[in-house]
C-alpha cells in the first residue's frame, strides 16, 4: 500500500463526522449513513471511513469460520458478562491493518486484564478469500507479541464469506471498499468495543491505542459488571472527550472525591479527638 493512500485511510478515519443512535432492548438500528467526506477527499476514499452508532446491535447470528476451522456465530464470543474487542482487518494487507493490530496488541500488553478473563477480542476479516489457516497464522504471531496465554475463545481470528462480513460491518457503521486498481481494500483505522450484550459502547480510533483508553473503554464497555470500586472510581473521573478521541481526566469529578475523602479524612480525626478527650473526661 502505497503512503498517500494509507494516510488517505488514516484521515478518512479521524476525519468522518460521527452520528449515534439508540435502539430498544432487542430491536437493530438501521445501518448508520456515512456522513460526507472532508473536502479534497481523493474519490476513491469518498465511502471510507466510520459512522458512530452507539448502542447499536450487531447481527450476532451471522456465522463466520474460526482460526481452528470452526464455524462459530459473532454471538458465541459475545457472552453476557464481558465486554469484546472488535477488530476489522485482512491478513494480507500490506500496511494498514498490521499497524493496527500491533497497535491494538500492544495497548492490551498495558492493561493487566486479560482477554479470555475479563474481555474477549474477535479479529474478523473483510477480506472472503482469508483462510482459516491464515487467520490462524496471524493469531499466533499476535498472541506472540502479546506474550500472554489466550484461550481460543479468548480470542478468535473469524473468516467468513462477503454478506456475512458486509452484514457486520454495516451495522457497526466501519465502511470500506476494495479498490480494483490497487488490488487491495481501503479500509479506515478504528476498533470497536462492545457491551455485553452486543451493543456497540465506543469506538477507538488509528494506528496506536493507549492502554488507558482501552482500559477505560473496556470498563465503560463492562456496564460495571463484574468491576471494583478502585475502577468505577477510574471510570467516574475520565470521560470521553468526542473531539479529542480519547479519555479526559474531568477536573470537577476529581475535585468532588478529593472534597469527599476530605470531608471523611476530617470526622474520623475529630472522631478520634473526640474519643480521647473524652477518655481523659
Amino acid at each position: 500500500m502505497n503512503r498517500p493512500l494509507v494516510a488517505g485511510f488514516v484521515f478518512v478515519a479521524l476525519a468522518t463526522t460521527a452520528t449515534s443512535a439508540h435502539a430498544g432492548p432487542e430491536d437493530f438500528i438501521d445501518p448508520p449513513k456515512l456522513m460526507p467526506g472532508a473536502p479534497n477527499t481523493p474519490p476513491e476514499l469518498m465511502d471510507v471511513g466510520v459512522s458512530e452508532s452507539l448502542d447499536s446491535k450487531l447481527p450476532l447470528d451471522e456465522t463466520f469460520v474460526d482460526h481452528t476451522g470452526k464455524i462459530v456465530k459473532l454471538g458465541d464470543y459475545v457472552d453476557g458478562v464481558h465486554p469484546t474487542l472488535l477488530v476489522f482487518a485482512y491478513h494480507t494487507c500490506p500496511t494498514l491493518c498490521s499497524l493496527v493490530q500491533n497497535g491494538v496488541v500492544d495497548a492490551m500488553k498495558g492493561v493487566e486484564w486479560n482477554p479470555g478473563d475479563q474481555y474477549r477480542v474477535v479479529t474478523i476479516s473483510i477480506d472472503p478469500r482469508d483462510t482459516p489457516e491464515i487467520a490462524n497464522a496471524k493469531r499466533t504471531s499476535l498472541i506472540g507479541q502479546l506474550g500472554r496465554p489466550v484461550s481460543d475463545q479468548g480470542w478468535g481470528f473469524l473468516t467468513g464469506k462477503e454478506p456475512a462480513i458486509q452484514e457486520v460491518t454495516k451495522y457497526a457503521g466501519w465502511h470500506y471498499y476494495w479498490d480494483d486498481r490497487q488490488k487491495q481494500y481501503a479500509h479506515p483505522g478504528a476498533v470497536v468495543l462492545l457491551k455485553p450484550n452486543g451493543r456497540i459502547a465506543r469506538y477507538l480510533y488509528g494506528i496506536e491505542f493507549s492502554p488507558k483508553d482501552l482500559r477505560l473503554g473496556l470498563l465503560e464497555a463492562s456496564e460495571y459488571k463484574s468491576i471494583g470500586t478502585l475502577d468505577r472510581a477510574l471510570l467516574y473521573c475520565y470521560q470521553y472527550d468526542g473531539h479529542q478521541r480519547k479519555y479526559s481526566l474531568v477536573a470537577t469529578r476529581v475535585m468532588r472525591i478529593g472534597g469527599g475523602v476530605t470531608v471523611i479524612a476530617l470526622a474520623g480525626f475529630l472522631a478520634v479527638m473526640w474519643r480521647r478527650e473524652k477518655k481523659k473526661s
